[in-house]
């Protein structure tokens, strides 16, 4: 079993996009030496209290537990939009992790947050400021993009300095663009290096 430290990228993703970008960042965190990238989803809910999902995914990442984020060195958050906010299923899992908060289990860990909107101005920076919130009670440190990423100043569709984002599409069907991918990669190398800095003071206080 592997004893680096990781970072938990978390993430809900119904037509892939959302999947896509968490998967550009474990790029970016990865291409760090001295950390790893730990991808994990959530499952969907619904309102019939009767329907139950299997325990695994049939593709793509596990589900997470709260194990996943209690021994996260840094912890990237990731959705789709909807009506400019979070997606329900990733509010969800969040809404049980009260315990870790009473711990102060994330305190001073960094954290950052994408999304994938289908329309250039389908709420991207809202629904990235709503998965800021819980990470500001959780009293974990929010890295966003900064404009040193060049592509912050190019991009024609996601892109934004509260974090990665990706237009998708009416029909969420567009790949990322070379715009998009870089600044998710970006991002994802940022909170590695971030996460590994703050290990290192804490192991020198």
């Amino acid at each position: 079993m592997s004893t680096q430290p990781y970072i938990l990228i978390l993430y809900y993703s119904r037509q892939g996009a959302t999947r896509a970008m968490a998967e550009r960042l474990a790029a970016g965190v990865e291409s760090v030496r001295g950390i790893e990238a730990r991808l994990r989803t959530v499952p969907p809910v619904s309102p019939t209290c009767e329907a139950v999902d299997p325990e695994i995914p049939a593709e793509g990442a596990i589900y997470a537990d709260l194990d996943d984020l209690r021994h996260c060195a840094g912890l990237a958050l990731g959705s789709p939009t909807r009506f400019g906010n979070m997606a329900a299923p990733l509010k969800y899992f969040i809404d049980t992790t009260s315990e870790l908060w009473l711990g102060g289990a994330l305190v001073d860990r960094p954290a950052t947050a994408f999304t994938s909107t289908s329309s250039l101005h389908g709420g991207q920076e809202t629904t990235l400021i709503s998965m800021l919130l819980p990470l500001l009670h959780h009293g974990m440190v929010y890295a966003g993009l900064p404009y040193s990423e060049v592509e912050l100043m190019e991009t024609q569709a996601g892109g934004t300095p509260y974090g990665a984002s990706h237009v998708a599409g009416k029909r969420s069907d567009l790949p990322l663009d070379d715009h998009e991918r870089r600044l998710a990669f970006a991002q994802g190398k940022r909170l590695a290096r971030l996460a590994l800095a703050l290990e290192r003071h804490e192991e020198d206080t």
